[in-house]
């Protein structure tokens, strides 16, 4: 069998949630053997739900279970002394430490790349934090919610005209923790590779709220080029471009080229009202969408998703069918594709989660151990340092394992 792309590599993971653990298990996924140290009470994502049967359970929680997939799972006290040392002894042959924890919690954990470097100069660390290590900011406190604010996003999030007494909005869920974990894996992934050259390691830290600025894309370029605050709510320019209800779901109609407009005109039936001077063109459909959109919405109210996708896309409409959750697990092209998963852990039985993100033609991608339980491979880990099951006896009765 070929070796995985990372195989090989040895990783630390530590904190909570799920920054270091998407980071984390990204590269696991690849091969990589990840060690995912927890405080002795467990990672906070344990909980998280959901849980099966919405019944609260530290093993059961899909959150915890999809983020740490492939990894080896060990309990450790870093705040006591003889915690530290058992860390360090496993980063002596470690490539990588991922953590997230707070600036202001790093020097409790002995989180010290300096101080750590010294036993082993070759390693690379990477701290993911709210705001950067440097900077006025940097000790601030902040949940998913003030992050998603504070890089931007949620001001563009929402409804759209029509919705101005709606505050700014987050998605669900912990996704600044997600595109941070993306570039953690992704800086990470480039001081290994630089490291073949220069033999040493280095400190990245990652920013949670810069990771988040760099994908505003056009709308942050509003400001320097034009002055302009770019936000959810106001006029399009151009229309239509807009979410529209069928009778059983939602679709996103993007016909703003004439050629489009006059085809999802045609597949409506050529309906008298399209020939009214104020929808001539798609600045003008613009400055009347207030007239437009409820046509349009009482045309579309009438069909369904899938026929009125399949019509419009023979006709060189681009449309989009709104998927619900139920509808990606139902998806035929992702089943095709191979995409989701079953994994089998043995509190919860066999359950399907989001596969991989990345298809390699020789290294393989596959799911190789659940997620672990709190502290399961803590004889297996520290075995290989030497240490006695009644040493690791005398550890767990002291709270540091």
């Amino acid at each position: 069998m070929p070796e995985r792309a990372l195989e090989g590599i040895r990783i630390i993971e530590c904190g909570h949630l799920a920054s270091a653990a998407y980071a984390t298990k990204l590269m696991a996924d690849m091969g990589a053997e990840v060690i995912k140290i927890e405080e002795p009470t467990g990672d906070q994502a344990r909980q998280r739900g959901p849980y099966p049967g919405h019944v609260p359970h530290p093993e059961k929680s899909g959150f915890f279970l999809y983020l740490n997939t492939n990894k080896y799972g060990v309990t450790l006290d870093l705040t006591h002394a003889r915690g530290q040392d058992i860390f360090h002894r496993l980063l002596k042959d470690a490539d990588l430490l991922v953590h997230n924890y707070h600036p202001t919690e790093m020097a409790r954990q002995g989180l010290d790349y300096e101080a750590l470097a010294k036993v082993n100069p070759a390693f690379v660390m990477t701290s993911i934090t709210p705001f950067g290590l440097s900077g006025p900011h940097k000790d601030y406190q902040a949940t998913d919610l003030t992050l998603w604010n504070a890089g931007g996003i949620a001001y563009l999030n929402g409804g759209g005209p029509g919705t101005d007494d709606m505050p700014p909005l987050k998605t669900f869920g912990q996704q600044s923790g997600y595109q941070a974990g993306v570039n953690a894996a992704i800086a990470s992934l480039g001081a290994l590779f630089g490291r073949l050259t220069t033999k040493e390691g280095q400190h990245i830290e990652i920013s949670t709220q810069e990771t988040l600025l760099s994908i505003l894309e056009l709308t942050f370029e509003f400001f320097p080029y034009m002055g302009m605050v770019a936000t959810r709510l106001g006029q399009k320019p151009i229309q239509p471009l807009d979410f529209l209800e069928c009778k059983d779901g939602w679709i996103f109609l993007c016909c703003v080229e004439e050629h489009q407009w006059k085809n999802f005109v045609d597949v409506m039936g050529n309906p008298e009202w399209v020939n009214e001077p104020i929808f001539g063109d798609r600045l003008n459909r613009a400055a009347n969408w207030d007239a437009l959109g409820p046509l349009l919405q009482d045309w579309v109210k009438d069909q369904t998703v899938v026929d009125l996708y399949h019509r419009c896309q023979s006709r060189r409409v681009p449309i989009a069918p709104i998927s619900t959750m139920g509808d990606l697990f139902a998806n035929e092209h992702l089943k095709a594709r191979g995409f989701f998963a079953t994994i089998t852990h043995p509190e919860t039985g066999p359950l399907q989660y989001p596969g991989a993100l990345y298809k390699f033609s020789e290294s393989p991608w596959d799911i190789r151990r659940p997620a672990p339980l709190l502290g399961q491979h803590n004889r297996e880990v520290y075995g290989r340092l030497g240490m006695s099951p009644h040493e690791m006896d005398a550890l767990k009765k002291q709270g540091i394992v």
